[in-house]
Parts: structure tokens; C-alpha cells; sequence
């Protein structure tokens, strides 16, 4: 069973500046709620009891978003707007949250490294805070339960158009079930012509305590971070991983032989937040959604098309 999670919320948001230049990226409504939140309930719906924000300076937002607020409460409760009421405290008992900063900036790998220590010795699961994914059954639950079938580290993938390869890890994979492939190798954000398949990583991990190995081995790469891609290409290709001691006389013995990672299609729709086409789409189609909105949203919506404007 999956019980902990990793939520990297560090980046600097530079594709949504100037606005991230005091709010954070995660914090950017869908509406009336934060991005990061949708990524916390996908991880607290999976089963996940534990989760740990790697966040950076200026991110004060994230924290102070699932505290409690005693003020505001207290204000919302005098004014009898229980239904309010209701919703901010439902935010702060949502999970069991831990925060761990990154100093500096310094790329996915070195975010997800910051909380070895808490992760300890079992596997866990990698939400990237840029994904929203709607799904019937949330996407790190998809991964999770292939994870109890295979045992290995499994990685959310989906196609990618052509215009978008060299923004995403690409791999290089045998499909050995239904949407399921066993992982050759792996690129960070290759060019059209470098790119060895279509099929690209998205922001949803199952990983083993060997990546922090892989982490620490790994070489600044593109953007000049440490990418998270590369110490799976690591892990992947070729270990030099030494036994390591573990209490009660236990031991976990990683070798020098090719590690079985995986992908899965998984099943849901995708929106990339941290892009600005794809954040507006998840706002239409939320909002679509929602009772209170959805009639005025279409009314306004024909009138566009209606007038020639769309």
C-alpha cells in the first residue's frame, strides 16, 4: 500500500510571471480553488494518509492555505455563512501535512530528494502540482494498483503532440499488457528528431527508495537542474548501487543489473496547468461542471459563437 506522498511545489512559475512573482504557481485558482488542491484530494482519494510539500521561499501561501484560520472562522460563524464555514475547515483537516523547503531552486530531482528522509524505506507516490487530472478513479490510484501487481516503479504517461515533445520525458518502451509498458529508456525533453516515441511522462510517480541514489548520482541536466528523468534513466540503464544496512539486521540489496520500471496510459483526461491554454481550459470545463455556473458559462458561451466572436 502506497501511505505517503510527495508534492513538489518549489518551482518559480516562470511560465505564468508576472503574476507568480508574489503568488505561488499552485495557488492560481480553478475557480475558487487552488491548483494544489485538486492534487492534494487525488492523493488523500487514493488512500494516501501522508504528504510532504517541497516548497521554497515565497511559498508561505501553500501553508498558510491548509492551516487553520481561526479568525476567518470565527468571522464566518458571527455572520452565520455556515456553508462557508464548512468548506474552510473541511481544507484544514483535508490530510496530515508536512512542509520541507528547497533552498534554491535546483530541479524536480533535487525537490523529490528533500524528503528521503521522511520517506524512509518504502515505496511512494510523485504528484506534480502542474497536473490536474479528472479521472472515475484518481490516476495515482491507477498507478498504485499496478504497483501491487508488478512491484516495480511505474510512471502516468500519455501521447503527446508533436509540437509539445520537447517539453515532456519521452520513452522508449515494449507494451507488454493493455496500456502498460516496460520502460527501455527515457528522455527529458528531447527534440522531434532525438525523441524515441510519442509517448510522454506526465506529472503522477509510484517510486522506490532507490531513486534517491539515482538523485544523487545524477548531473545537472537540461535547464541545468537535476531532472527527475535522468535518475530514472539511471535506475533504469545501469546501478551501482551498493547493499545498504538497514535495522534489525534487514538489508535491501540494489545491484548493477537493468531495473524494470514501467508506464501506464492511464485513464482520465490530463489538463497542464502550468500552461496557459491548458489553465484555461480546466477553468471552462470546471466550471461547466458546477450547478451554480454552468447555465450562465453556456449562455455566455453561445453568445460568443453566436456573435462571430468564437
Amino acid at each position: 500500500m502506497i501511505r505517503k506522498a510527495v508534492i513538489p511545489a518549489a518551482g518559480l512559475g516562470t511560465r505564468f510571471l508576472p503574476i507568480t512573482k508574489s503568488m505561488p504557481k499552485e495557488m492560481l485558482p480553478i475557480i475558487d480553488k487552488p491548483t494544489i488542491q485538486f492534487v492534494v484530494e487525488e492523493a488523500i482519494n487514493s488512500g494516501i494518509e501522508d504528504i510532504i510539500i517541497i516548497t521554497g521561499r515565497g511559498k508561505r501561501a501553500i501553508e498558510d492555505y491548509f492551516d487553520t484560520s481561526l479568525e476567518l472562522e470565527n468571522h464566518l460563524f458571527q455572520n452565520k455563512k455556515y456553508v462557508l464555514l464548512r468548506k474552510i475547515k473541511d481544507v484544514s483537516s483535508l490530510a496530515d501535512i508536512h512542509y520541507i523547503r528547497q533552498k534554491e531552486p535546483k530541479g524536480l530531482g533535487d525537490a523529490v530528494l528533500k524528503a528521503e528522509k521522511h520517506i524512509g524505506e518504502e515505496p511512494f507516490a510523485v504528484l506534480l502540482g502542474d497536473d490536474i487530472i479528472k479521472s472515475e478513479i484518481p490516476c495515482i490510484k491507477q498507478l498504485a494498483n499496478l504497483f501491487k501487481k508488478y512491484e516495480k516503479p511505474i510512471i502516468a504517461v500519455e501521447e503527446i503532440a508533436k509540437e509539445k515533445i520537447s517539453d515532456y520525458g519521452i520513452i522508449k518502451g515494449t507494451e507488454i499488457n493493455e496500456s502498460v509498458y516496460c520502460i527501455d529508456d527515457i528522455i527529458e525533453k528531447p527534440s522531434l528528431k532525438e525523441a524515441p516515441s510519442n509517448i510522454g511522462t506526465v506529472g503522477r510517480y509510484i517510486l522506490t527508495p532507490e531513486i534517491f541514489h539515482c538523485i544523487k548520482k545524477t548531473a545537472l541536466g537540461k535547464g541545468n537542474e537535476i531532472q527527475l528523468t535522468d535518475a530514472i534513466r539511471m535506475l533504469i540503464k545501469n546501478l551501482s548501487l551498493k547493499k545498504k544496512a538497514l535495522p534489525k539486521k534487514n538489508y535491501t540489496l540494489y545491484t548493477t543489473k537493468k531495473r524494470d520500471v514501467y508506464a501506464y496510459k492511464f485513464k482520465g483526461q490530463r489538463y497542464d496547468v502550468g500552461d496557459k491554454l491548458g489553465y484555461v481550459k480546466a477553468i471552462i470545463d470546471f466550471s461547466l461542471e458546477r450547478e451554480d455556473l454552468r447555465g450562465e458559462i453556456e449562455k455566455y458561451l453561445r453568445g460568443m459563437v453566436a456573435g462571430g466572436k468564437i
